[in-house]
């Protein structure tokens, strides 16, 4: 009798316990699943944004932290690129790599709509032209719209001189990504200023900091497709700028000071350090 009272009072404890780890099993799946889904989502993200991936038919699972890709490329150095990019994932310790190289791989064709991958480039593109438009001593004051699709860019709005309308197609046309560019600004004597440019307009009279000037000039040069900044350093004193490093040519080095002495704030470039 005692026996079967003792069972009887510790069968609910048993499957309270029991149902305590079944919930925790549970749970732990969920939660490892949430997890797959997430590393699965930031590797196809980044296949999706890479220009050398973007085109192939990838396809990525994950399990436990393990990733599998499958799919078809035409060159060996894409299939590795694809490895690291998921083991650069935070969480990814294993990949099986099932891409098969196939030299007269053809992707298949683009829709007509923008890839994910193609709208986030326009859309950098477009932030790149205005910042540079913006930061420009001879186009900040200008009401400028622009527009991306698929790298083409179209300007449009109004500018105070047929100079800084050549110059917005210039700072437009040597952006990153850009393939052509459709200057339809129209010039007049009094342009209509946006809201930007009254509050740049307002800040003229301001003295702008030596460290906004090094920024702005440093990102200047990395949106610019014909300089490579990653060889160039600036540092800037009372609004001297001094441009160092090494320019791949002439060219770029010419360029690379142009573009420095555009941006607002900068009284004189010294480029002695800068050499080819």
């Amino acid at each position: 009798m005692i026996k079967k009272t003792k069972m009887f009072l510790l069968a609910p404890g048993i499957a309270l316990m029991m149902a305590a780890v079944s919930g925790t099993a549970a749970a732990d799946t969920i939660s490892q699943d949430v997890t797959d889904a997430h590393q699965e989502s930031q590797i196809w993200t980044s296949y999706a944004l890479n220009p050398y991936l973007r085109a192939n038919d990838l396809n990525v699972t994950v399990r436990s932290g393990k990733a599998t890709i499958t799919g078809n490329v035409d060159e060996g150095v894409e299939k590795d690129l694809a490895k690291q990019i998921a083991l650069g994932v935070n969480g990814i310790k294993d990949v099986d790599n099932q891409i098969v190289v196939q030299s007269d791989y053809v992707p298949p064709a683009s829709s007509t709509s923008r890839s994910y991958g193609q709208v986030i480039d326009d859309a950098t593109i477009v932030a790149a032209i205005k910042s540079k438009l913006t930061w420009n001593k001879h186009t900040s004051g200008l009401s400028t719209d622009v527009s991306a699709k698929s790298g083409v860019v179209v300007l449009t709005g109004i500018a105070d001189s047929e100079g800084s309308k050549k110059m917005a197609g210039r700072l437009a046309m040597s952006t990153r990504g850009v393939v052509s560019v459709e200057n339809q600004l129209a010039v007049s004597a009094k342009p209509s200023i946006s809201d930007n440019a009254k509050s740049t307009a307002h800040e003229a009279g301001v003295t702008v900091s030596d460290s906004w000037i090094t920024t702005k000039v440093k990102s200047t040069l990395l949106y610019s497709s014909n300089v490579d900044s990653s060889g160039i350093t600036v540092s800037t004193n009372s609004g001297v700028v001094t441009l160092g490093g090494k320019a791949a040519s002439g060219t770029e080095r010419a360029l690379a000071i142009e573009l420095t002495k555009n941006v607002r704030g900068v009284k004189s470039v010294s480029s002695k350090a800068l050499l080819i």
